[in-house]
């Protein structure tokens, strides 16, 4: 009898089990809910996340005062607690982010409809960029005006373009952990706030960040120089060259890893890699004193989380 050969068995291959990461999740949302218990009963805390009682006193917390070499700035005539709303305010005006005629026709446009204390506070603002043969007599010097004004103060108004806010735009400017307040616009209200990020002592100036400070202090001051015509003299840019060397290295090292990080939106890098450049982010930014991206790192690393979650 010939010998029937067997024929191999089939292996059924096994799926490869997906990474789940909804243990990290949970560990999220409660270090999430850890630091939002520490805000809102640290010392620090005035019993509000977010408080407007500054809003609506008399005078407001703050003052406009002349600086020297900075012309005008914000003081603290107290005490300001992390958290605290420092303004809300409504735009000006709008410049959309598509326009189909010339930038000083528009404002030509613009100018009619403001009121007289409008115009008035629009034309206090500082400015660089303007025309340099324009004269007083020209024809259209108050829109060159306008353009050059709205071109150092504008400030992203969301999806409708770019905003002029004659009261925020009296905050200088501060490098990473020199600033001390931030500033977003809020779509639904179609008003521009600015919280304070860390507690202001009374007497102490006001600042924002006009743009992305991780980079090192020379492009830093470079890119200040270019668009606002100042030379940043802010506690982290007057800081000894020795120290200054190493922010500079943990800013571009935040700035290297947001970047990668970037990629996983792109399908570029796994979820856990993704987890792992989010903590070393807030590692190094908890290190740099860089404190105001927190909240967007705390929402990519929910969102990787529970895009890889069952």
């Amino acid at each position: 009898m010939a010998q029937t050969k067997q024929k191999p068995a089939k292996t059924k291959q096994q799926p490869q089990p997906r990474k789940s990461y909804s243990g990290l999740l949970l560990a999220l949302l409660v270090a999430a809910f850890s630091v939002l218990l520490a805000i809102f009963f640290g010392p620090w805390s005035n019993g509000s996340l977010y408080s407007t009682t500054n809003l609506n006193e008399t005078p407001r917390p703050y003052n406009v005062v002349d600086i020297p070499g900075k012309g005008k700035g914000v003081i603290a005539t107290r005490d300001i607690t992390r958290g605290e709303l420092l303004y809300k305010e409504s735009p000006l005006f709008i410049v959309p982010s598509q326009i189909s005629i010339p930038p000083a026709e528009l404002m030509g446009k613009i100018l009619p409809t403001l009121s007289k204390s409008q115009r008035a506070a629009l034309f206090n603002l500082s400015y660089v960029r303007l025309p340099p043969n324009l004269s007083k007599a020209d024809h259209d010097h108050d829109a060159q005006l306008a353009l050059a004004i709205t071109q150092t103060n504008g400030i992203s108004a969301g999806t409708r373009g770019v905003g002029v806010f004659p009261n925020v735009s009296r905050l200088n400017h501060g490098c990473s952990r020199a600033f001390n307040a931030v500033y977003n616009w809020r779509e639904k209200e179609q008003k521009l706030v600015v919280h304070a990020i860390r507690p202001i002592k009374e007497g102490q100036e006001i600042l924002t960040a006009y743009f992305d400070t991780r980079r090192p202090r020379r492009e830093r001051r470079a890119y200040l120089q270019e668009h606002y015509d100042f030379h940043c003299t802010c506690a982290v840019c007057s800081m000894p060259d020795v120290v200054s060397e190493v922010s500079d290295d943990r800013l571009s090292q935040m700035q290297n890893m947001q970047n990668e990080l970037a990629q996983w939106a792109q399908g570029k890098i796994e979820g856990d890699k993704a987890i792992h450049l989010i903590n070393e982010i807030w590692w190094v930014g908890s290190l740099e004193g860089y404190w105001s991206q927190r909240g967007r790192l705390a929402a990519d690393a929910a969102t990787v989380a529970l895009s890889h979650s069952e």
